[in-house]
């Protein structure tokens, strides 16, 4: 049986981290790629990392209901999970991790109640804090918008069916990896 992962957690906890850590130990595993309106970071790839368009397309799409969930996520950027690529692999068989926000999550849950909720969470809100900080590639302002984001979404930590603590990526890796082969 198929089975449709989602991961969510708050923001600088690590999800792009852990996902690729688990991706380097079972490269079949199917991560769905997001689309955002925001630019590409300093090595991201469009396609890969994110499928990155501008307004107008993303509204287009929304309009056209290709979008599993979307949501404006810290106020600024729109992020969208294309509708078509996970129900293909779904029909197929295959196990599909999504890697998507708290709104995002709230969405799928109301589409696909039977997909499997998983809460990235960091060991302590100062480790949070320190990763936010220490990847410096957020200004003074957005980071405090993000931390105030933050503490709304680990208030979310009971709407998932799991959490998974990120103390190691390594560990939270494996942990998530089991979650996806469906062997936990």
């Amino acid at each position: 049986m198929s089975r449709l992962v989602v991961l969510a957690g708050p923001t600088a906890v690590g999800k792009g981290t852990v996902v690729r850590a688990l991706r380097d130990m079972a490269p079949e595993a199917y991560l769905s790629v997001s689309a955002t309106t925001r630019d590409p970071r300093p090595g991201e790839v469009d396609g890969v990392h994110y499928h990155f368009i501008d307004r107008e397309d993303f509204q287009r799409r929304v309009d056209a209901g290709e979008f599993l969930e979307h949501a404006t996520v810290h106020g600024q950027n729109w992020y969208g999970t294309l509708r078509g690529p996970v129900e293909e692999k779904l029909a197929e068989g295959e196990p599909v991790l999504l890697e998507i926000d708290l709104q995002g999550a709230r969405q799928v849950k109301e589409t696909m109640p039977d997909a499997h909720f998983v809460f990235l969470a960091p060991p302590s809100w100062d480790e949070l804090v320190s990763r936010l900080v220490g990847r410096g590639t957020e200004g003074e302002e957005e980071r405090e918008r993000r931390l105030a984001t933050a503490r709304d979404e680990m208030a979310a930590v009971d709407e998932f069916d799991q959490v998974i603590v990120n103390d190691t990526v390594e560990r939270a890796a494996a942990e998530l990896l089991s979650v996806v082969r469906g062997t936990r």
